[in-house]
């Protein structure tokens, strides 16, 4: 099979650089490579594309320009919102208490850990139903004066289920506790607008909407506490320091508008190709259901959980037949335990084994998914084969 024959279902994990963002970005690599931070007529010209691109990732979420802080991706924003929010927070009013909930993205989970076991702050874990979501209810009952941050995550990366956000982060105002939103994965498929939303801070990556790898943005609501988690200069208002990376940021920002610009039709189609990829696989294959919210969920999204299956046995037969596709997230593709989020919202490991992610983009076509189809009941029955017989 050649490389043009094969068929990429895997964009949660990471998206192709769009033509437009690679031709924004070039002049940034040679002739204007100034650095922003130089007085001069080079860095004078990286830093008017660097607060340009600022200005335009603001305008998209409806921001304002100082509220966006630049980092290496999604992962650092988490890291950037739980540390530096927990911390000053700790340091302005002695709060100890972060709350996340137990489906969350490693960026948020292992660092909300690491402010336990290091920091002595203490981690406690906001229930999710069945679907994921988190019940405003259940948040505001745990919330007390010793709460320093709470960060839920917008879509489940997973299993692609969407919280109400504008109500979670209602509760949070009326306690008077920062909140934070890991919205990397939304921000590809949904109209962001942080006001509306109501969050003190929310965390995007470029690479998930056709933007490069290795940088990223985090608002921060002005008048939000916030220590740097990375010192030196006084970049990025002094809360992460270094030479920013202007093309990236420049691609970044082309991405951002490039993927609103057709964000509605994009969405119509997607999720007509989404709704019928889940109604064949429900239809065809035995002992297989879908994970995650039926209806409140990424377009682009279909999660499934097949019993008695190992997902890295499922996912190596669908890549030697040209599929790409995910158990879930891509930091976890490889590891032979059952799936957290699984097990979180109620499956057993029998079937939390058989975690299968199929997310669709712009180069997803519908032959692509009859082709899928035609593969995925096969592939499935083989590995229950091979499970029996070990």
């Amino acid at each position: 099979m050649t490389w043009d024959e094969r068929v990429y279902l895997d964009y949660a994990a990471t998206t192709p650089v769009a033509d437009r963002v690679i031709r924004a970005m070039l002049p940034f690599f040679g002739g204007t490579f100034g650095n922003p931070s130089s007085v001069h007529f080079e860095g004078q010209q990286a830093e008017a594309a660097l607060e340009e691109a600022r200005e335009r990732i603001a305008r998209a979420l409806g921001a304002k320009p100082r509220e966006i802080i630049f980092t290496s991706g999604g992962t650092e924003s988490d890291n950037l919102a739980l540390r530096g929010i927990a911390l000053a927070e700790h340091q302005r009013r002695g709060a100890y208490r972060i709350l996340i909930t137990p489906v969350e993205h490693h960026a948020v989970s292992a660092t909300a850990r690491q402010l336990q076991d290091v920091f002595g702050f203490i981690v406690d874990y906001v229930p999710v139903d069945s679907y994921g979501r988190v019940d405003p209810d259940d948040l505001r009952g745990l919330i007390d004066s010793s709460t320093a941050l709470v960060s839920i995550i917008h879509a489940n990366n997973e299993i692609g289920t969407l919280n109400p956000i504008v109500e979670l982060a209602a509760v949070c105002a009326e306690k008077g506790v920062p909140f934070h939103t890991d919205a990397v994965q939304s921000v590809a498929h949904l109209r962001l607008d942080v006001r509306a939303l109501g969050v003190s801070a929310l965390s995007i990556g470029a690479h998930k909407f056709y933007g490069p790898k290795g940088v990223g943005a985090l608002y921060v609501r002005q008048g939000t506490s916030i220590l740097p988690i990375q010192t030196g200069g006084a970049q990025e208002r002094g809360l992460r320091a270094g030479t920013e990376n202007v093309p990236l940021i420049v691609g970044m920002a082309e991405a951002l508008e490039w993927t609103l610009e057709t964000l509605d039709q994009e969405t119509q189609r997607l999720r007509a190709l989404r709704d019928h990829l889940i109604e064949g696989i429900l239809n065809t294959i035995p002992r297989v259901r879908l994970t995650g919210h039926p209806i409140e969920r990424l377009p682009n999204h279909a999660s499934f959980a097949f019993e008695n299956v190992e997902a890295n046995a499922l996912l190596m037969y669908l890549d030697h037949a040209g599929f790409a596709c995910s158990s879930g997230s891509a930091c976890k593709t490889g590891n032979p335990e059952p799936s957290e989020v699984l097990q979180a919202i109620g499956f057993t490991s029998q079937w939390a084994m058989g975690g299968l992610r199929v997310t669709l983009g712009r180069g997803t076509t519908q032959d692509h998914i009859e082709r899928f189809l035609g593969v995925l009941p096969a592939a499935v029955e083989k590995c229950r084969v091979v499970s029996r017989v070990n």
